[in-house]
């Protein structure tokens, strides 16, 4: 057995692994993250290293392959766990160690610690003033001009000395080397801005929450750590659960990571958070420059802060004594990797969960189908929390609007009679609305009315949507072109866009309600670093009235003030090509619906859509959870989705089409080879649903069972056969378990 060890895990890259002998007496101690003592280099200088992959395939000529010497004693770290946890993703999700390595060991580059240096004085004053004089007699100037300031104060900053003194390095030096002074420096870590009030706040619970905090407490207390899945309406009060569950962790000296789906959560998420544990909190997330990410792992390894908020990423934070893992809206599509491996944080908080000894607290107002089964299996212990928190907080009145009855009325706007009315009144009341559509951009694709050809990227097989300014924009690769005079094709002027984005709601809505301001909130209004604190904090202290936006607006946020929501156009995420569509239809509207009559203040919610008969909605406007479900999974049993059967994905991509064509024909014929002893259901190969990103095409096969087992020894088959066939090197080849 040979063991690949890296000599240097650090957080800048991931080093070379070098390969060495497992001896007979270590084979049961090594094993994927252990710290062990090796011979490096044509001196065989003992050092230490990570194990980060065990194999039988010796990588060259084995008379050459060291041994390792023997295993630190003690060496199960942060790091060690980490390490464990990327082989365990790579084992799992199909990837090489490499990649999962650099996606838990997230930051890339090597970045400087940000210091403050500063000059001491290390003479008493008469040995000072003998010095200026010497100086003085030998002409150094710039030694004198230092010495004189030591008269008036023991320490100058550095920055003071080369800048306003005008010293270098060069006259500074001999001075050190005497001892008369001493360069010395602090590290200053640089902390994410969190705007907000720094009192502690405390909430008292009701006997709903009470009782799952106490119950959380009794089981963590007798050591059980078994998954928990909290399922309680909007505005149930789940965060200040969760923050009864940290504060107990806490007082047992552990460390706690909470995890949201998007940035845009964060702003109101950390200041709870913060203005309950100060300084012990922090955060990071994907807008971060690299030296803020790196210096927040840092404190997290130190201990110095106890509990870590953020999207995806925050999983892999290095700390030594992990006590529980919170993951917010758990249902959420973002905690799946869209990058190899293709990992999804539930599963992978799960493993890392169970290698902490700590807990996993999964909560949300419209669980996943997958752990909602789970919960009701007995795999995940269940509570439920069915009523809002606040005293005269009511769930929202629901109002479905048939936009066919609208067309057959003669209303062609965007906004019904019903959403209209609504609006007026709220705005008549000083009370906000946020209007709610899951697209951006100003129209959805603009095509010629002469020709019919629709505007194309380029580099992707989708159409180029239009935004203010008439720019045509891909979503995709990002490519864009100003909006053409004539049609390219036929020279015809008649162009025009089709469909409706958030900018032209946003205009819309400025034109139909003068009197109103607006804000809105997509992708291109939050590129810059803050956009989501800064729009959402305007809107917090009512600078607008109106706030639209795609999904990141209806997530999470607490708004007392906001008592209309309108969700324009309900069906935009109903016929997309993903069997989870209605899954996520129904979440999106039911979490929309959430965020209306959070204050004391009744909340109405009008939901328009053209198909008011699909269960998605019907379930969704009655706030009807259960019955979604049921109806749901019925749907997933008859066409044999997850939940009810496992779902393998084999992507491959590569900029040679018929390359492609050849690999994944030879890819379906070993599928068929494996698998004619097991009942394994195959779909495709076929085009993936976008066939061509930024030039490079796309295809995908489809394995279906009900044992998982089944697929991973198929992925692994999938993955020798690739290696060893010499027509796979210019194809990419993903797998995603769904």
């Amino acid at each position: 057995m040979y063991a690949n060890v890296i000599i240097d895990i650090s957080h800048e890259k991931v080093d070379k692994a070098f390969q060495y002998q497992i001896p007979d007496a270590l084979r049961d101690e090594i094993q994927v993250g252990v710290q062990v003592r090796i011979p490096f280099g044509k001196g065989n200088h003992e050092r230490k290293g990570y194990v980060v992959e065990l194999t039988d395939q010796a990588e060259y000529d084995e008379t050459r392959i060291k041994e390792v010497i023997g295993v630190v004693t003690g060496s199960i770290s942060a790091e060690s766990k980490l390490i464990r946890l990327a082989w365990w993703m790579k084992e799992r999700y199909g990837s090489t160690m490499n990649q999962a390595l650099k996606t838990v060991l997230p930051v890339k580059q090597k970045v400087r610690q940000k210091e403050n240096r500063f000059l001491v004085c290390r003479i008493g004053e008469a040995e000072l003033k003998a010095a200026v004089s010497e100086s003085e007699k030998k002409g150094y100037k710039a030694r004198e001009r230092l010495l004189k300031a030591f008269l008036d104060t023991p320490v100058i900053p550095y920055s003071v000395a080369a800048g306003q003194m005008n010293l270098t390095m060069a006259s500074i030096k001999p001075m050190i080397e005497k001892q008369i002074i001493s360069l010395e420096s602090e590290t200053i870590y640089r902390n994410p801005e969190v705007h907000g009030t720094l009192q502690k706040t405390s909430v008292k619970l009701n006997s709903e929450q009470s009782a799952v905090v106490h119950d959380f407490v009794d089981r963590y207390e007798r050591g059980i750590r078994k998954t928990t899945l909290i399922y309680g309406v909007t505005g149930s009060g789940k965060t200040e659960v969760y923050l009864e569950m940290i504060n107990h962790v806490l007082n047992r000296e552990k460390q706690v990571i909470v995890l949201i789906p998007e940035i845009a959560l964060t702003y109101q998420t950390v200041l709870r958070f913060y203005r309950r544990f100060g300084s012990m909190v922090s955060i990071i997330n994907s807008r971060m420059s690299a030296g803020e990410r790196y210096d927040q792992f840092e404190r997290a390894r130190a201990a110095e802060v106890k509990i870590m908020i953020g999207p995806r990423s925050a999983l892999f934070t290095p700390f030594p004594s992990l006590g529980l893992i919170i993951i917010d809206e758990e249902h959420e599509s973002a905690y799946k990797s869209e990058l190899s491996p293709r990992y999804h944080a539930r599963e992978t908080a799960e493993k890392l969960a169970e290698m902490n000894q700590a807990s996993l607290v999964l909560g949300s107002a419209t669980p996943s189908l997958e752990a909602y089964t789970k919960a009701l299996h007995r795999e995940y212990c269940l509570y439920r929390l069915t009523k809002r928190a606040g005293k005269d907080s009511h769930m929202a009145r629901v109002q479905v609007v048939d936009l066919r009855e609208e067309l057959k009325n003669g209303n062609r706007s965007i906004f019904s009679e019903a959403l209209k009315n609504a609006m007026n009144d709220r705005l008549e009341n000083g009370q906000q609305i946020m209007l709610f559509l899951n697209r951006r951009g100003y129209s959805s694709f603009v095509s010629c009315r002469s020709c019919g050809e629709a505007f194309k990227c380029p580099h992707c097989d989708v159409t180029l949507t239009l935004h203010h300014g008439n720019w045509l924009k891909c979503h995709y690769c990002g490519y864009e072109i100003p909006l053409p005079d004539k049609c390219p094709c036929c020279g015809s002027p008649y162009i025009a866009g089709f469909g409706t984005g958030t900018q032209k709601i946003e205009t819309m809505t400025k034109k139909m309600f003068p009197q109103s301001r607006v804000l809105r909130m997509d992708l291109d209004t939050t590129s810059k670093k803050g956009g989501h604190e800064e729009i959402l904090s305007a809107f917090a202290e009512r600078e607008a009235d109106i706030l639209v936006g795609t999904q990141m607006i209806v997530k999470g946020h607490d708004f007392p003030n906001v008592t209309l929501v309108g969700v324009l156009a309900a069906d935009l995420s109903l016929h997309s090509s993903d069997f989870r569509c209605g899954e996520r239809t129904f979440q999106l509207l039911t979490q929309a619906a959430g965020r209306a009559g959070r204050g004391q203040m009744a909340g109405d919610v009008i939901i328009q859509t053209y198909t008011p008969e699909h269960y998605s909605i019907v379930c969704a406007a009655s706030q009807d959870y259960e019955s979604f479900y049921y109806k749901e999974m019925a749907y997933r049993q008859a066409l044999h989705y997850p939940p009810v059967t496992q779902l393998l994905s084999v992507l491959m991509s590569g900029k040679d089409e018929d390359l492609l064509n050849q690999a994944v024909e030879q890819m379906h014929s070993q599928v068929l080879a494996y698998v004619w002893e097991k009942p394994v259901e195959i779909i495709g190969p076929a085009e993936a649903a976008v066939y061509k990103v930024n030039d490079i095409y796309r295809k995908i096969l489809y394995l279906k069972q009900e044992n998982y087992g089944i697929l991973i020894t198929i992925k692994d088959k999938l993955e020798s056969f690739s290696r060893a066939a010499p027509w796979f090197s210019h194809v990419n080849i993903q797998y995603d378990f769904a």
